[in-house]
């Protein structure tokens, strides 16, 4: 599964001229999880975002946005009547 946020982190850290061994150790994790999380293979816990913004000297909120997007997606995109089921939830919001 294709990951918002996965694929933004690698963008930042790769703008910054980072290896995957140089910011693993901030978020407590080995190269090998950090990847799976770029490549969507695996969910950043979300008390980890504001550590990665700050490491990648990214924009939390927007990180915060697209990890929520991917949460969503991870439950309802496979759903037939996921985008109604969204809609009704952005009314509640």
């Amino acid at each position: 599964m294709k990951s918002q946020f996965g694929e933004k982190v690698r963008e930042l850290r790769e703008k910054q001229n980072l290896y995957l061994r140089e910011v693993a150790p901030l978020l407590e994790m080995d190269t090998a999880q950090l990847s799976k999380i770029e490549k969507g293979q695996r969910q950043i816990k979300r008390e980890q975002i504001s550590i990665i913004a700050d490491a990648l000297k990214a924009n939390y909120n927007e990180l915060m946005t697209l990890w929520l997007a991917d949460q969503i997606f991870a439950v309802v995109g496979g759903e037939k009547l996921a985008k109604e089921a969204i809609l009704l939830a952005i009314k509640r919001i």
